[in-house]
């Protein structure tokens, strides 16, 4: 971990009095595009496939993260936080969320799981242990996602909730990626042959579709209540 600790002292150096002005000039705020980019940069290289391209843009992620963390030391959120408080936190998450690797031993009979899917079963029951606070399962959900992913993961957890029915055959008939990806294209392009916005349609759909979700949930929640009170 010695290359670790020497990236996390260079990124303080840069910040520090003598140091880069322009590192010195940053905020949370004014680096939130570079963190975009720069994961984007990743996934490209993700997909391709190239080790050496992997290595530095996971590099250049990491390096967003110790930025961040620099930033937080010295108490840009309130109380001052440092890149190893980050990684407690998520080892204590990691740790809440995988019961049935690091449970008690009632836990590991519980939540046995032999595959990704039993795993995922759990998943959202664990999330819910952790953030007792939220009311809907759209809370958590970040809504400057891209459209597609976005509407994705809405209708993933509206599905899981059962508040809408999982499709077993495709409105549009399509076998592969490959063809969901033509499909995609087509529909942009009719989109910027009428002069429409393909990512705000979307996105004004999903809006829709998400205020539809809570209105549910508001109303599932109230019948409950009334059945509460008449028991």
């Amino acid at each position: 971990m010695e290359k670790l600790a020497s990236l996390i002292e260079t990124a303080h150096k840069l910040r520090a009095p003598g140091g880069c002005p322009w590192d010195a000039e940053q905020t949370h705020r004014s680096l939130v595009q570079y963190l975009l980019e720069e994961t984007y940069e990743l996934i490209d290289a993700l997909e391709a496939g190239d080790r050496d391209e992997v290595i530095e843009e996971l590099g250049d992620v990491l390096y967003q993260v110790i930025f961040h963390s620099d930033l937080g030391s010295t108490g840009t959120m309130g109380e001052p936080f440092t890149l190893e408080d980050v990684a407690e936190f998520m080892e204590q998450k990691m740790r809440s969320r995988h019961p049935h690797v690091f449970g008690t031993a009632e836990e590991l009979e519980k939540f046995a799981a032999e595959t990704g899917d039993d795993v995922m079963q759990n998943w959202d029951s664990h999330k819910k242990r952790e953030k007792p606070g939220r009311t809907s399962i759209l809370d958590g959900v970040p809504q400057a996602m891209p459209a597609l992913a976005l509407a994705n993961k809405v209708m993933n957890k509206a599905e899981k909730a059962g508040i809408l029915e999982k499709p077993t055959e495709p409105v549009v008939p399509m076998e592969s990626e490959d063809d969901l990806g033509k499909l995609l294209l087509a529909i942009v392009a009719s989109a910027r042959a009428v002069g429409l916005d393909p990512e705000r349609a979307l996105r004004e759909a999903t809006r829709e579709l998400q205020a539809e979700i809570r209105a549910s949930e508001l109303s599932d929640a109230t019948d409950a209540g009334v059945v509460g009170m008449a028991d």
